[in-house]
């Protein structure tokens, strides 16, 4: 509760927290607003595959051009001015950069640009949760092993959830659930980048003035960032996953506590101790009001008679039967909350989440029926979507992460419905992202 304090501490001692940050598409634009404001940090580079969109996504959060002006990593260190370039490896390596922020996108860039940067002795902070989603437990492992801090991102809805989550274990509370929320219908499954923007609730023109990817939104849209973060979740708290996916009831935020407790009490869960997600729209579409779409929640219990009877006397929301009650938080602010991970782990040595289990698993799931030698376009695409799987079931089964689903080609058909298995497809075994996925498979197996 002190983050606040200790920043203003380091800022007066004028040793501000030395940042560089990998990618500078939405999340990273919306952090770069947000660090403006906060003289704590120091952003000391930032890199782009092309240094011309992240100038122009820094221009539109309000950065003069002068505060960007340093002319090298050195400059930037000395001036406290901000370096623009394209070279990750040189911004990794540089003595300057404290902590590095990877937010591409891209999985597989992402799980080099960590071990990378591990092998360095710097802490990440992976927005990239798509990487985190297959590969989480074993870049957690070889951060440690590293002696550095690897942390989700403070708000995106996996670090916010387990903080959730966290917060109800510190307080003695036995947790039930928990989650986040989405608008979903079945057949958003099948959308592809053509069909988003009329599902999702904006228009075209509203989508082109934030810059906004079709393809990126589309991969909440149909499911697979659900699935992704409900894994990271999972994977960073314990929980588990449902043995048949993610169910998605629909409801309102005081329905949490009724549908997030077992079938044999009348809720949805299989079994106690689950993620899941609920959705803001009723079967037939209509809205649900007070939804918790944009936000994550926690369902934990009162196990003894007095602890349902405190539930009682505050009058807090509860299942009919008083057991059950959520705590939420209805808004995610993405990258703009983005610094309470970065005080975290530069104050307190501390990561804003991270797995520490094996418990669940994203698998690329088949949007259509799928031919021989078509290549698959990964989370948001035409091809594939993500579908929630308990790890252990997912890896005995061969199926293939979302996160390396992405440009590789089908040398078997695959009926739509169906998960993607590795004898399915072509891939370049030499990435470290698919030999660190492999190690941990061969962990889980053993």
């Amino acid at each position: 509760m002190n983050l606040f304090k200790k920043l203003q501490e380091r800022a007066a001692a004028g040793n501000p927290i030395r940042i560089g940050m990998i990618g500078a598409g939405k999340f990273g634009t919306m952090f770069l607003a947000q660090a403006l404001r906060i003289p704590a940090i120091h952003i000391v580079g930032v890199v782009d595959l092309i240094p011309a969109n992240a100038k122009s996504n820094m221009k539109l959060a309000g950065w003069s051009d002068e505060a960007h002006s340093a002319v090298s990593l050195n400059d930037a260190a000395i001036s406290g001015k901000t370096y623009v370039g394209d070279d990750w490896q040189a911004m990794i390596t540089h003595p300057a950069v404290d902590i590095v922020i990877e937010a591409t996108g891209n999985p597989l860039a992402a799980v080099t640009h960590c071990l990378t940067a591990f092998a360095q002795g710097k802490n990440v902070i992976n927005v990239t949760v798509e990487a985190d989603a297959f590969c989480g437990p074993g870049l957690a492992q070889k951060a440690a092993e590293a002696g550095v801090i690897y942390s989700m991102a403070y708000g995106d809805q996996p670090a916010l959830a387990s903080d959730l989550v966290d917060w109800a274990r510190t307080c003695g509370f036995s947790v039930v659930a928990a989650g986040r929320g989405h608008k979903w219908l079945p057949h958003f499954r099948q959308s592809t980048p053509d069909t988003v923007w009329e599902h999702w609730g904006l228009t075209s023109e509203q989508a082109e003035r934030g810059r906004l990817n079709p393809k990126m939104f589309n991969a909440f849209l149909d499911g697979s960032k659900p699935a992704i973060e409900s894994a990271a979740i999972a994977n960073a708290t314990g929980l588990e996953a449902p043995e048949n996916g993610l169910i998605f009831p629909p409801g309102g935020i005081d329905d949490i506590p009724t549908l997030m407790r077992p079938k044999s009490e009348g809720g949805v869960l299989e079994r106690k101790g689950l993620v899941d997600v609920v959705s803001c729209l009723t079967r037939e579409g209509e809205q649900i009001p007070y939804d918790i779409r944009k936000g994550v929640w926690v369902v934990f219990e009162a196990d003894t008679e007095y602890l349902k009877n405190c539930f009682e006397e505050y009058k807090v929301v509860t299942d009919p039967s008083g057991k059950y009650m959520t705590l939420y938080k209805r808004w995610h602010m993405i990258g703009l909350e983005l610094a309470v991970s970065v005080a975290s782990v530069a104050l307190r040595a501390e990561a804003t989440g991270a797995a520490i289990c094996f418990n669940a698993d994203c698998a690329a799931v088949a949007k259509r029926d799928l031919a021989v030698g078509e290549m698959l376009d990964g989370e948001g695409g035409y091809t594939v979507s993500g579908g929630l799987r308990p790890a252990v079931s997912s890896v005995r089964q061969g199926n293939v992460p979302l996160g390396l689903a992405h440009n590789v080609p089908l040398i078997r058909a695959v009926k739509e419905g169906a998960a993607i298995t590795w004898d399915d497809i072509k891939i370049d075994r030499t990435t470290d992202a698919y030999k660190l996925r492999t190690s941990m498979e061969e962990q889980l197996l053993k």
